[in-house]
């Protein structure tokens, strides 16, 4: 049963976990950026899945996906104690015991994964079985506290369901999907070391070893720029493939603008201009980063309904 305790000074009563708290062990807003994309990747991929079959699949990626932030939060309880971020997590906080974390990981897994093939095919539950081992293990166990290239390698979990969900739609695998994943992929670094910037103490504390804490803040300015600079032709290219078109790229051209000045002016900024302003920059494109990713996959799903209804205009000779 969950971790039962009473502060024996104040004289307060017992807290004990709600369920709220076992569904904040499964990571809420990540899962819903999770089942947004796989949804996008669902509903862009040609032909058509019947709705109960689409609904099932969803459910079942978005437990995989929580299953993966039990497990994680799990594993990093000893860090999540320590980071102002975190410590209110419900292991940190004394409200679930680590071992009802890892039993609840591990059985959502088995079950996501199952029933995922079951409502679907074996290349949607196996790439799913995949993300959660590559999420749990090869980044929160390894990368997160070996490299400061944690965030580059690791961003790969994140950038699957939108594969899951093509894999869902067609029982195979193609160009679209991979450039989804090629997306996110290149986003999430830019995007992670923008909150990097303005929570280094949490990582130094942590020992994590984060670029902010590796290489400083002016390594890692730079790198966002760079990333930054190399995400803009990936997200824009999408745009002359199958699930793009004139209103796609149309959305992309004004976000990569956007984006890569917010990043120029990062990058250009010293470390005593970030904290005479508190890295409002640096927030404001942290912020940013999650509108950018959130509008490319809702102009996806635009020229899927202009598909639909005839009235696409696609950038290529198909």
């Amino acid at each position: 049963m969950s971790d039962v305790h009473a502060d024996s000074q104040t004289g307060s009563a017992p807290i004990e976990a709600g369920f709220g708290d076992y569904v904040a062990l499964l990571k809420p807003r990540v899962m819903s950026l999770v089942v947004f994309t796989a949804l996008v990747g669902l509903l862009v991929a040609p032909g058509a899945v019947h709705p109960v079959v689409a609904l099932a699949a969803i459910v079942f990626i978005a437990l995989g996906a929580g299953a993966s932030g039990a497990l994680n939060m799990w594993w990093d309880a000893d860090i999540d104690r320590v980071m102002s971020r975190t410590r209110r997590r419900p292991i940190p906080a004394g409200l679930v015991e680590p071992g009802e974390a890892l039993g609840l990981g591990l059985a959502l897994s088995g079950i996501a994964v199952v029933m995922l093939w079951l409502a679907s095919n074996a290349l949607a539950a196996g790439l799913l079985a995949f993300t959660i081992f590559f999420y749990a293990v090869i980044y929160s166990m390894w990368l997160k506290r070996a490299t400061p290239q944690n965030i580059v390698i690791g961003g790969a979990a994140g950038a699957f369901p939108p594969v899951i969900g093509w894999a869902v739609a067609t029982g195979g695998l193609g160009l679209e999907p991979w450039l989804m994943f090629a997306l996110i992929f290149m986003w999430t670094p830019p995007h992670f070391w923008a909150l990097a910037l303005f929570m280094k103490s949490d990582y130094h504390l942590a020992r994590v070893p984060m670029l902010t804490v590796t290489h400083g803040r002016r390594a890692t300015r730079a790198h966002v720029l760079v990333y930054t600079a190399a995400l803009a032709p990936v997200a824009i290219g999408a745009a002359f493939t199958g699930i793009g078109g004139a209103v796609y790229l149309a959305v992309a051209l004004v976000l990569n603008v956007v984006f890569l000045r917010g990043a120029w002016a990062i990058w250009r900024r010293t470390e005593a201009q970030a904290e005479a302003d508190g890295y409002a920059t640096e927030k404001r494109f942290f912020r940013f980063s999650l509108w950018y990713l959130f509008l490319h996959f809702g102009a996806f799903l635009a020229e899927a309904a202009l598909r639909t209804a005839g009235l696409a205009l696609p950038l290529t000779g198909g």
